[in-house]
């Protein structure tokens, strides 16, 4: 018999929950609504109803068509949306009749989404990153372009005038090609270029100019970084899959990126006809030759680079942090799939995450990195600030968990993503750098659930042996979620049914005990086998320090985010105690 927490019990069938997944990556919008929620857009859908006297035989079949497409999600794996939508509409049609047809039609005439439907496993995070972060440049180049464009029209323009304003431009033959076959006729084109010619001197550009301009122009209509107009090669590709890749392409591309940063701010200075030879000429001469600021990157693509832990070598690691720390616009994604791995020079002990949690704290400590950290289950919780870490204006880390760690046995990677910040072992972590000077501002960590706690904890409902109904406020700790990992099973002892007594005690008690010798209390944790029985697990010294470990961590982080700060919290006991007592 397999067991898992307690407090997953009535979680065995994911299909039958609505909750925030499966997503929509949905590609007809802009980046605010890039990622979508399919229950909140049913949600939506039948809210915009009204008080339609349809709205609630609509709703039901919303709500089915939902489940069925959870369950298609956890058997076919992703797919259209459209599609899944309309096979699953069909499949319930046959079953109910037509009304669910009616009923998906007026829903899906709500959606506005359209895209691929998504669900948690090992490459969601990639595929969600990546997504959010094409949205992102896909904004960028469009601003880009219209920029692009309208200097490329006014220089152009320029061109054009001294044509226009040369003996050549008010020759007969170029007059009378301005003016068209309709009017022809009326004009003396002779005279009329005659008294153009004597009435204002030719317009001509000095040689110089003309080259430059002719040259900004080249550079424009020929850049590969965002091609605009007729201009057909191929453009830069920006997402990679290991960051010696994205280095070399950076360096590579370096001297373009810097002749077209160096082509947009002198093509801003001519159209203005602010530009000066003997000034400018000498300041551009030196451009980028010391790189280039963040400010000046920020106009061209951002790199991306979308790893995993597992393949993160020391080289790789290296490269990565020294891409951080270079400033550069680079948004580096690192999924990790297991957060329990045992220790490779401790034995007995797991890693926590070590290679997400060292890279995350390396970022935290370059200052100026945004760091992003959640698991999977979280990434629409957390979108707002997934978009802000893809805007920023600078080097990004995204650590994510996935869930997908293929020690879980029958549990959904959902479930295991959620469990993971549940039980401290991967909290939720955003380090902005543009939000403020102090840590106050710059640091978050308000996602993880019950902040102010060692431990969430939350009712459990249960019928014993007897079938008599009880309940038991149980916390989720690191020793709950390592139950669940067939690898650490062996740290767990069974109590047979009916053995719990006064001598076993919840692990967060056992935390909090101060024993020296043989303990006269032993440490256990809830759980349900499948056939939804109630069972107590003892655990063993091993397992019990490494989830004292866990919290110690917890603590470390929540006074970085500013929850009991023992700082804090030593001042105001001192100012407590020098305040006179009132009598």
């Amino acid at each position: 018999s397999s067991y898992r927490p307690a407090l997953f019990s009535r979680m065995s069938d994911l299909s039958s929950l609505r909750y925030d997944f499966p997503l929509i990556l949905n590609v007809s919008e802009t980046p605010d609504r890039a990622v979508l929620s399919l229950s909140r857009l049913v949600d939506d859908a039948v809210e915009s109803l009204g008080e339609n006297a349809d709205r609630d035989r609509i709703a039901r079949h919303g709500y089915k068509l939902e489940a069925e497409l959870r369950r298609d999600l956890s058997v076919k794996g992703s797919g259209d949306l459209a599609q899944m939508w309309n096979a699953a509409t069909e499949r319930l049609s046959a079953d109910s009749g037509d009304a669910v047809e009616d009923s998906a039609k007026r829903l899906w005439a709500f959606f506005d989404a359209s895209g691929t439907l998504v669900d948690v496993e090992t490459e969601l995070p990639s595929r969600v990153v990546y997504h959010l972060w094409h949205s992102v440049q896909a904004r960028k180049a469009k601003t880009f372009r219209q920029k692009a464009e309208r200097l490329l029209q006014k220089l152009r323009d320029i061109l054009d005038a001294e044509v226009v304003g040369s003996a050549a431009g008010r020759a007969p033959d170029r007059l009378r090609a301005g003016v068209g076959s309709s009017f022809a006729s009326t004009f003396d084109f002779n005279a009329m270029s005659r008294i153009l010619v004597e009435a204002k001197p030719s317009f001509a550009l000095s040689d110089e100019r003309r080259t430059r301009i002719e040259g900004l122009i080249k550079v424009l209509e020929g850049q590969r970084f965002y091609p605009i107009g007729k201009n057909l090669t191929e453009p830069y590709s920006f997402a990679f899959f290991k960051c010696s890749d994205a280095l070399d392409a950076y360096q590579e591309r370096h001297e373009k990126a810097v002749e077209l940063l160096k082509t947009l701010a002198i093509a801003d200075l001519e159209t203005k006809g602010e530009y000066r030879e003997s000034i400018h000429n000498l300041l551009f001469n030196g451009f980028g030759a010391n790189g280039l600021d963040v400010e000046e990157l920020a106009e061209l693509p951002d790199y991306l680079v979308c790893t995993d832990a597992a393949t993160l070598d020391a080289v790789e690691t290296t490269q990565l942090v020294e891409l951080l720390a270079a400033g550069l616009p680079i948004k580096i994604l690192v999924r990790t799939d297991d957060i329990l791995q045992p220790s490779k020079v401790a034995e007995g002990h797991v890693a926590l995450g070590l290679r997400a949690r060292q890279l995350v704290d390396t970022a935290i400590g370059l200052t100026d990195v945004f760091v992003f950290q959640s698991s999977a289950s979280h990434l629409f919780q957390m979108r707002e600030a997934l978009l802000r870490a893809l805007s920023y204006d600078g080097p990004a880390l995204f650590s994510v968990f996935s869930g997908a760690t293929g020690h879980n046995s029958d549990v959904p990677p959902y479930l295991v993503a959620a469990a993971a910040m549940e039980s401290r072992a991967f909290p939720a972590i955003i380090y902005d750098p543009s939000a403020g000077s102090d840590w106050a501002s710059r640091l978050a960590v308000g996602e993880n659930p019950s902040l102010d706690d060692d431990w969430p904890t939350h009712k459990f409902l249960f019928e014993d042996d007897s079938l008599h109904a009880g309940s038991e406020n149980l916390a989720f700790t690191l020793a709950d979620f390592m139950a669940m990992d067939a690898r650490f099973f062996n740290h767990f002892a069974i109590v047979p049914a009916g053995g719990y007594g006064d001598d076993l005690i919840p692990v967060p008690h056992a935390l909090e005990a101060s024993v020296s010798g043989i303990p006269s209390e032993v440490p256990v944790v809830t759980l349900v086998d499948t056939n939804g029985n109630v069972r107590h697990a003892i655990t063993d010294d091993r397992l019990l320090r490494e989830t004292r470990r866990c919290l110690t961590m917890w603590h470390s982080l929540q006074e970085l985010g500013g929850i009991h700060n023992s700082h804090a919290e030593r001042l105001l006991a001192k100012e407590l105690k020098s305040r006179p007592v009132e009598t």
